[in-house]
């Protein structure tokens, strides 16, 4: 660690001072302050001093910088400190506890953030959704128990009013599963009245200068705090955050967290319907009370969801039982109902910070997690509690949280001083007694039953008759006058500084501090009329009604006696040290380096009193003489056997402390290390961080060989299991060939005598193994079958088959008819039935042709309609032979109009619908479009034996012909392209070219 900061920035840790003084210890926590090192260590301690600034210490980089290193690798840090109790927890599979502390401003909710905000960030690295959500609620909750929680003081901008422990449970794999916050002592009083120069809680102001105008109207609010009694102190002085936007940040963490809207609704109707509550005033008009503004109780029990009757009736008298059941009303006073008002609007804000605790347990609560199937679960802690506060007015809820410090303290001492000390004489250690400042008489004038200030605070509250402040102070002074650390006025009348029957002062580790005996009976019985309760527990808003289950009770019902406000906060705090004291502590502790807020200044008086009380200099001293690390020899040789030969796998040495002995001297390690009666002592870090790293070297080799031996065992079981599986498919898939070959023998036995040669025959399912043998024998069958279909069909015939093979490969799938299912007789002009008046002068001219070119066959012949490059339609004939395709005009003899030689002819386009159009392409880039018709009989498919008849010649002259299938045609007149459609028209009796925008267009009659 110290490597990695030059001297000027001091010493990183306090154990590496010169001498041990008060002078060196602050002079090198200012020169540190100085440099921006606010960090420092005293061991595994960190000593955090508020910056009072934004630092660059907590961002990604700096997550990273710390991930996974040991405490003394990198410079001083939160992180650091928040990975030694990740990596104690994860590997020992202990649980760990962070305690923060400090006076009040010195910034310890910053702390217990930044080491949430680390821990969320090396956990979960698989992403998995569930894990996700919880860290996002730890993170979230606690924008929404600050604003709920938090309050502006004199000291500090953001000052925790209440005590927070949060548990965080972690799986086997170290990634958290749900965590529960407990919380301490909420400062309710705040809510009604705060001292000069101080806000109420955060909550208030956020939604009276962040909410939308709309919200407010509906809440019958306004935008100015200074409206309402409750905030009207707080509206003096300038803001300390950013109201509006912590409003929308709080909103965004509720539904994190998983506030439904109408419960979040809910929560903004019970802050107005306090802050309107504090504006209730009372008259005296005879011998009744009454409010003075009635519409102020109309808002009230809107927002309450209560009777308007019902509400006025709580505020105005109480119900008391006589008695037989009998009940009386009893009116209240202006000054009673004054005081049951503000006792009321404390109850409410009270318990719906514990809704929202409640609400937020409720939403990081682990789902679903059982230890035998998940592991143990793990838990880290992190206490922010409220820091010793001496104020210029302090009053039981200062006395609560100083009581509360005083026990931290006492923990701090008990675990770190105390029990460090009697463990090295417990173990035979040779060690020097160091001497330091024991809290316990302090401890004990508060909380020691019957004799301590909070038995007699209970006891005056439960005293009959009239007991009041005054009374209870005598009575202090009569029983605890003799005790060092405490004193009053009535004690030492000198001392002027205290008054008669009101002040009395205790000796605190912290520093002395003189309370105002004022409101401590009225604070620790914490009186609520039970109509208040009945009243809000018959709501119509479910939020409220769950917070006020008491209500249900009969006002008649005889209950037990309810535990005073300081016997349930001792409950509470004892608790929470029995909590932490079982698990492996860290700490944090934090300094207030001035009272200005100032980022500069190092008040050297101010931050040597708290160096003083924290008792740091003689957790110095302890820390020098001691052993930062123990461990019984049976776990020690547990984690580090594998780093010796010795002690690998197993060591047959006489006990552990000699295997332990053997290990550490072949690390070299004996000049550093103590041996106990049960367990090993090593002084410094850096030896246990040289046996981690040995031991995080060894780790992956052990895991292989383990690694080895099981995938080993696992692959020969496999291959048992495969060499049964394979025998066993051998043995069927033989049974299935042989099955499926006899049923194909059986069902193709006969096929030579079927008239269809076995096309109707189904072929069984066959094996897997079969599939491609299958494929294989129906493409042998197919050509055996056409093969024996071949035989029986005519020479004669076999042109016309061929074409229509040919025509079937081009045009098949791409055009919806093209007459494969007749007879193809080519030459249809010489026939008497398709040309009855001029078969005979086509014939005549069909003969000229042959005289005079020498043709050799008549490929197709047909009537059609052509159009020209003029947009012209015209009937004419067409005849193609194996030269030729000629154009004739049927009304001049068959004239010939146009003779294309075949050779020119590059290809055909057709259509993909019923229409006869046909489009010759030459390479003159003169094409021909006909449409065949007047055919018999009418409707007949002629484009397909016009394609296959040609495709077939041109296969027999060894030419390529493409026959493109398109219903929008490029052809080309002299060079000029135009495009061809064709348009279907019902009221059509021929089928006729035209013009179009884009080139020329076909009707063809149908529908």
């Amino acid at each position: 660690m110290a490597e990695l900061e030059g001297p000027e920035f001091g010493k990183a840790d306090f154990v590496l001072l010169d001498e041990v003084t008060m002078e060196q210890f602050l002079e090198n926590l200012r020169l540190r302050f100085s440099q921006g090192r606010i960090y420092t260590y005293i061991g595994e301690v960190v000593v955090a001093v508020n910056p009072y600034q934004a630092l660059a210490l907590y961002g990604p980089p700096m997550v990273e910088r710390y991930r996974g290193r040991e405490l003394y690798e990198r410079p001083p840090h939160l992180f650091a400190l928040a990975d030694a109790a990740y990596k104690a927890m994860k590997r020992r599979a202990k649980d760990t506890c962070i305690v923060i502390s400090g006076e009040s401003g010195a910034g310890k909710t910053e702390a217990s953030k930044y080491i949430m905000q680390y821990i969320a960030a090396i956990t979960n690295p698989t992403q998995r959704t569930e894990v996700e959500r919880v860290k996002n609620v730890l993170l979230k909750s606690n924008c929404v128990l600050e604003a709920f929680g938090n309050a502006k003081t004199n000291r500090n901008d953001n000052s925790s009013r209440f005590g927070k422990y949060m548990d965080i449970n972690f799986d086997f794999k170290g990634d958290p599963t749900g965590g529960h916050v407990h919380n301490y002592l909420l400062e309710k009083s705040r809510v009604l009245q705060q001292q000069p120069g101080e806000r109420n809680f955060h909550a208030f102001y956020q939604l009276l200068l962040g909410a939308p105008a709309a919200l407010l109207t509906s809440l019958h609010l306004c935008r100015d705090p200074s409206t309402y009694r409750y905030t009207r102190e707080g509206a003096q002085g300038d803001a300390c955050t950013d109201d509006a936007s912590g409003y929308r940040a709080v909103e965004e963490a509720m539904a994190v967290v998983g506030f439904s809207p109408e419960e979040m609704g809910s929560v903004r109707r019970i802050l107005a319907a306090i802050l309107h509550l504090g504006n209730l005033r009372f008259t005296q008009e005879e011998e009744t009370t009454s409010v003075e503004d009635t519409s102020g109780v109309s808002v009230l029990a809107e927002l309450t969801a209560s009777a308007p009757d019902s509400l006025r009736r709580a505020l105005l008298a109480r119900t008391v039982a006589a008695g037989a059941g009998e009940l009386i009303e009893k009116g209240h006073s202006p000054k009673e109902a004054a005081y049951a008002r503000d006792a009321c609007a404390k109850a409410i804000y009270e318990r719906l910070f514990c809704w929202i605790v409640g609400r937020i347990n409720a939403g990081i609560a682990a789902r679903g997690y059982d230890a035998r199937v998940h592991g143990k679960s793990t838990v880290i802690g992190v206490l922010d509690i409220y820091g010793f506060e001496i104020f210029d007015n302090n009053s039981f809820e200062q006395f609560c949280i100083n009581y509360c410090n005083e026990k931290l303290q006492q923990l701090f001492i008990e675990l770190i001083l105390r029990q460090e000390q009697a463990e090295y004489q417990r173990e035979g250690i040779t060690w020097q007694s160091i001497e330091y400042f024991s809290n316990e008489p302090i401890v004990e004038l508060v909380e020691q039953p019957h004799r301590g200030i909070l038995a007699l605070l209970d006891e005056a509250c439960l005293a009959a008759g009239t007991v009041t402040d005054s009374l209870f102070l005598a009575s202090m002074d009569t029983r605890l006058g003799h005790h060092p650390h405490y004193t009053s006025r009535k004690l030492c009348p000198t001392d002027k500084t205290m008054e008669f029957n009101r002040d009395f002062r205790i000796k605190h580790y912290a520093g002395d501090v003189t309370y105002s005996v004022e409101g401590f009976l009225d604070k620790n019985k914490d009186t609520l009329f039970q109509d208040f309760k009945r009243l809000f527990y018959n709501s119509a808003d479910p939020v409220l009604r769950a917070m006020w289950p008491d209500g249900e009770q009969s006002i008649t019902e005889v209950t037990k006696r309810p535990l005073t406000t300081g016997t349930l906060f001792k409950n509470s705090i004892v608790a929470l040290v029995e909590n932490l004291a079982c698990k492996e502590p860290y700490y944090v502790r934090c300094i207030k380096p001035n009272d200005q807020k100032s980022p500069t200044l190092f008040d050297v008086e101010r931050c040597r009193h708290q160096v003083s009380y924290l008792g740091l200099l003689e957790n110095v001293r302890v820390r020098r003489a001691g052993f930062a690390y123990r461990q019984p020899y049976h776990r020690f040789l547990l984690r580090y056997k594998m780093t010796c030969e010795y002690t690998w796998p197993n060591h047959l040495m006489a006990s552990d402390r000699e295997a332990t002995q053997a290990l550490l001297e072949q690390h070299g390690f004996q000049d550093d290390v103590a041996y106990g009666y049960t367990k090993v002592f090593i002084r410094t870090p850096r030896t246990l961080v040289c046996l981690e790293q040995e031991r995080a070297q060894l780790i992956p080799i052990i895991v292989l060989l383990l690694q080895k031996a099981w995938r080993g065992a696992l692959a020969r079981r496999r291959c048992r299991y495969l060499r049964a599986a394979y025998t066993i498919m051998a043995c069927y898939k033989r049974h299935k060939v042989r099955a499926y070959l006899r049923e194909l023998l059986r069902r193709f036995q006969a096929v030579r005598t079927l008239p269809d040669f076995g096309k109707s025959v189904v072929w069984p399912e066959p094996p897997a193994v079969l599939v491609h043998f299958q494929d294989a024998s129906q493409r042998l069958f197919r050509r055996w079958r056409a093969r024996q279909i071949i035989k029986n069909i005519p020479p004669s015939e076999m042109g016309q088959i061929r074409a229509k093979v040919a025509a079937m490969v081009a045009l098949g799938g791409l055009r919806e008819a093209w007459g494969c299912q007749r007879s193809w007789a080519r030459d249809y002009l010489s026939s008497p039935s398709e040309n009855p008046a001029l078969a005979l002068l086509f014939a005549r001219r069909l003969q000229s042709l042959k005289d005079k070119v020498h043709f050799g066959s008549v490929l197709f012949s047909c009537h059609v309609r052509k159009i020209n490059r003029f947009g012209k339609s015209q009937d004419r004939a067409i005849l193609v032979t194996d030269q030729h395709v000629y154009k004739l005009d049927p009304r001049k003899r068959y004239l010939m109009m146009r003779a294309i030689p075949l050779s020119t002819v590059t290809g055909l386009s057709v259509t993909s619908c019923r229409a006869q159009l046909v489009v010759f392409h030459t390479q003159s880039q003169e094409d021909l479009a006909v449409c065949l018709h007047k055919m018999q009989p009418a409707g007949d498919n002629r484009v397909g034996e016009l394609v296959g008849v040609l495709l077939e010649h041109c296969r027999a002259t060894k030419r390529e012909l493409q026959v493109r299938v398109s219903d929008c045609i490029q052809l080309s007149f002299r060079g000029h392209r135009r495009l061809l459609t064709v348009e279907t028209r019902p009221n059509a009796a021929t089928p006729d070219f035209s013009k179009s925008r884009d080139g020329f267009v076909l009707y063809w009659p149908g529908k």
